[in-house]
This record gives C-alpha cells, structure tokens and sequence, in this order.
C-alpha cells in the first residue's frame, strides 16, 4: 500500500468517525429523525450530509451545541456554523460532514433528503434549448 492509498484509508476512517460522533450527538440529546445521506458521488463540498430536526428552535440549538462541543473534544474544529441566532435551521460544516438541524417546519418545506437524493440522467443535465 503506498502513502497516498494509506493517508486515503485514514481519511475515510476519520470522516466515518466523525460522522457517527455528530449523528450520535444529536441522538444523545433526542434529535427526531435522524438521516444521513451519502453525497459522495453528487459533490465535492462533503461527503456525507446529516439531516435531523429538533422540536423548537431551543431544541435546535441544544442540538448543533452539541455536535459542536462532541467535535471540538474529538480535536476537530467546525469550519463553520450558519443560522445559529435564529436556530430554524443551523448548518455545522464539520468539512467533509456537514450537519442540518432544523425545525419540523424548515425541513418539511426544503426537503433535502428528497434534493439530495435525485439521480439526473445525462438528458436531464442538458441544456434546456429555445
């Protein structure tokens, strides 16, 4: 196995890791719902995507806080949390994990399982002709 393979095994067994400690996290404090979504093969921007909802925006907030001090005690430091004052919907971009907590409304109405899960065929990327 040369370097790049082995450095390669250690990532995913890090982001594997990394992705059952938010997802357990959010399970600790009753997150409802909780899915995970394998985006490798749809972007670049992560590889997994966590979905969960809380009952309110304080249950949300309890929830990403959470995940956040989990992270922070495991040495891995969010690149990012977006939405956190209003706790509707709060995004904890953990790099190659990226965790959406939002509340039953937000996440009925963007339906990112159902966004993340379409599969287009080729047809379907083509442009659209006048």
């Amino acid at each position: 196995m040369n370097a790049d393979a082995f450095e390669e095994q250690i990532s995913d067994m890090q982001e594997i890791e990394l992705k059952q400690l938010a997802m357990e996290a959010l399970a600790d404090l009753k997150a409802n719902d909780i899915r995970c979504l394998d985006v490798r093969n749809q972007t670049d921007i992560a590889d997994y995507m966590i979905v969960a909802s809380g009952t309110s925006s304080r249950h949300v907030s309890a929830l990403v806080n959470n995940v956040i001090v989990e992270a922070k005690k495991a040495g891995v430091m969010p690149n990012g949390v977006e939405g956190h004052q209003t706790g509707e919907w709060v995004l904890v971009d953990l790099v190659d994990v990226v965790v959406h907590v939002m509340v039953p409304q937000a996440r009925e109405f963007y339906d990112l399982e159902r966004l993340w899960s379409l599969q287009q065929t080729p047809e379907e990327n083509a442009p659209i002709e006048h």
